[in-house]
Parts: structure tokens; sequence; C-alpha cells
């Protein structure tokens, strides 16, 4: 196996809960030595999130694995000074803090860029680093409401909002910042400069609406909320079931064939109403009542074993105690340990990419806070006597 893809690229992360240090995680995966500026006071804001190992944050070590943390003051200036030592010798910096921010630091791109004009600099935010709502504070609950994403989720009745599980802006977000810095290293490798990359949630999550972005601007319709069901298919969507529920994905010509086959419901294989796949999302409202008169009668492994026996998509509903302990994952070694210099071993989830020649690793979990800050600042040339000084000025912080 060759050394992971970004080995040889290093990326400095000022970041906070989840945008920046998810993008991050991502690069650290892939082999760049990320470095991950915190400060001194307590750090990335993800450390004081429960539940607690030993005083370390279970989210926190996981999110974070992989990095090297430097607990750094950077309104001091000898802070600033090392940040710039860092930056000058850097690749990527990687922030999410509110725009404006590291101008009034003094440490914004073109400042940098001065010092590096390779320096490829991503700053993610709520909304953008421009227009009216720029200085606003901006959560991923803000994102998915004003992206419309939670105006489609939910039950049919629509009677309160509800958010999508996962803080969805803010991981698509980090995805995109991801996609962006890699193809800015490509562009670099071509032309020789750096540049800067603007991310936002509010973006992030409106482009996710590419069906309803097509029925909207065909036809002028507002989508909807519909529970589990598909915007343009049926039967897509999750059928209730004697115990429970189970997923179902019947969409084309052979497979509600095969639906109808394994369900015992021959007579609604030809029936005029459901022919084809747009008429039974037109009349699913009909089309799922006379499905779960039957599917209500046997448990969901039932229906599941049955239709996957006949090739039709389907999947069983599973709660995560299920999900971290399912035989595929287990089959491809998707989860690990990582060591951690307090806890030992921690399980971590793995990476989705599995690249055959430049594999993603998983070498050690998230760090204790300035774990690694004497390390980094000899890197630069500091002496022993200087790492003191600046460790008893509170500049930089170091474990306890």
């Amino acid at each position: 196996m060759a050394d992971p893809a970004l080995r040889g690229i290093r990326v400095l992360e000022i970041g906070n809960f989840m945008a920046a240090p998810f993008c991050t995680l991502q690069l650290a995966d892939l082999g760049a030595d990320v470095i991950k500026i915190e400060n001194p006071d307590g750090g990335d804001q993800t450390r004081n999130a429960g539940p607690f190992l030993e005083g370390e944050s279970s989210a926190f070590i996981r999110l974070n694995r992989n990095k090297r943390s430097l607990a750094l003051d950077l309104k001091a200036q000898q802070g600033k000074q090392i940040f710039r030592e860092l930056a000058r010798r850097s690749d990527v910096v990687a922030e999410n803090l509110r725009p404006g921010t590291m101008g009034d630091l003094q440490l914004d791109y073109p400042r940098l860029a001065e010092i590096n004009p390779r320096l490829i600099y991503l700053a993610a935010s709520g909304w953008g680093q421009d227009g009216p709502y720029s200085q606003l504070a901006g959560l991923d609950i803000m994102a998915q409401g004003m992206s419309g994403l939670m105006s489609i989720t939910g039950t049919e009745d629509g009677r309160e909002p509800v958010k999508i599980g996962v803080p969805l802006t803010d991981l698509t977000c980090a995805l995109y910042a991801t996609v962006a810095i890699l193809a800015a290293l490509r562009a670099r490798d071509r032309d020789g400069a750096g540049q800067f990359i603007d991310v936002c949630l509010f973006e992030a999550g409106v482009s996710l609406a590419v069906w309803e972005a097509g029925r909207y601007f065909a036809t002028g319709e507002v989508p909807r909320p519909l529970g589990s069901a598909h915007q343009t298919s049926a039967p897509y969507q999750a059928i209730k079931a004697k115990d429970g529920f189970f997923t179902v994905g019947a969409t084309t010509a052979r497979n509600w064939t095969a639906f109808c086959q394994a369900l015992g419901l021959a007579d609604l294989e030809n029936d005029p109403r459901f022919r084809t796949n747009h008429l039974r999302h037109q009349n699913r409202r009909e089309l799922i009542p006379l499905i779960e008169a039957v599917t209500v009668q046997r448990p969901a492994a039932h229906w599941v074993e049955k239709l996957q026996a006949g090739g039709v998509p389907c999947g069983k509903l599973q709660t995560y105690d299920q999900v971290f302990n399912d035989p595929q994952l287990k089959a491809r070694g998707f989860f690990s340990d990582a060591p951690h210099k307090k806890l030992g071993p921690v399980r971590q989830v793995g990476s989705p990419m599995r690249m055959s020649r430049t594999p993603a690793r998983i070498e050690k979990a998230g760090p204790l806070l300035g774990e690694h800050s004497v390390e980094v600042l000899r890197e630069l040339g500091h002496s022993a006597d200087e790492i003191r000084r600046l460790t008893e000025a509170k500049v930089i912080g170091v474990p306890a």
C-alpha cells in the first residue's frame, strides 16, 4: 500500500463543533497533517459535549481523530506570530469562525496570502462571507429551517416542524469544503497559486433540493412533507408491519411485479391506478393502505426476507445499537479502535472512502487539549527555554 493520498499536506484548523472539524477529519483520514489550533482556555467547545470518558468528550475524540492539538492564544502577539510561522509552512487553513473574526485577529486570507501565496484558505460559516445574513449567528437548525429542508421533513399532517436527525447542513457544508480544498490543491498543482474558499451551511442545505427545484421551477408547486415517502416514486417509503416498519423501493416495472408477487397482491399489479410508477405516486394514498392491509399481518423480518428473495430493494429500520453491530459493517471492518493518550483504545466510526492504493487511515483518537503544543513548536525551531516561557505566559497550553 502507498502512503495515504494527502501525506505531506499540512492543514491548520481553527474550528468549533462541526463544519471545519468534520472537513479536516476527512483530510486527516486521507493522510494530511492537521494541526488543530485551540484556545488554551477550554479549546474547541465540542470538548464540553457529553457523554464524557474520564473527563474527555466522547464525541470530540471521534470527530477529531488523526489530528494534533496546539493550544495557542491567537489574541496574544506571540500567538499571532506563531500562527503566521505555521501558515507560512502550511498548505491549508480551515476555519469556521464568524465572518470578520480572523480579520480582527489580523490573520485573515489577504494577510496570510502575502506571506504564503500558495495557501488555500477555507472559511465556513452559517450564511456566507457577505450578504445581508453574513453577520448573523448561524447554527445547523437555523440553516435547516431557512434552506427549506425542515419544510419537507416530517409527517404529512405537518403539525410540528421536524429537524433532520443529524446536523445535516453542518456535515454537508463540511463535505463541500473538503471537495473544494481538494480541487484547490489540484489547481495549485497546475498554476502554483492558492485561493480563498467560501462555503456556508445555508447554501449547502439549499443545494440538496434536487427534486424540489425540479418540481418548483417546472410547475410552481411548493413541496410539502411526505413522511418517509419519495417525491416522485411509489411505493418508496417505510411500510407498516406487525411489529414495526420496513423500507421498500419498488419503482421499476420489474420490481413492482416482484413486489406484488411477494405480497400476494397480483390484483394490484395491473390495476389501472397503479400501472406505472408515475400513476402509483399520484395514487399513493390509495395504494399504501392496500399494501399495509397485508403487511401488518406478519413481522417486518418476514417481509424483508421475502422481498429480498424476489430481488426487491428493501431493508429493516435499524436503531443505532443495531447499526453499530451490523454484520455487513463488521464484515467490511468499518469500525476499528484508535489509541488515545488517556483512554487507551477508542472505537471509531470508519471512513467511507475506500481507496485501493492510497487508503484512508485511522491512526489515533482525538487529542488532549494542547497535547502536541510542544511538538509543533519544536518543529518550528523554538528552543526549550522559549517554549517554557510561552507556556508560563499562557500563550500556549499543554495538558495538565
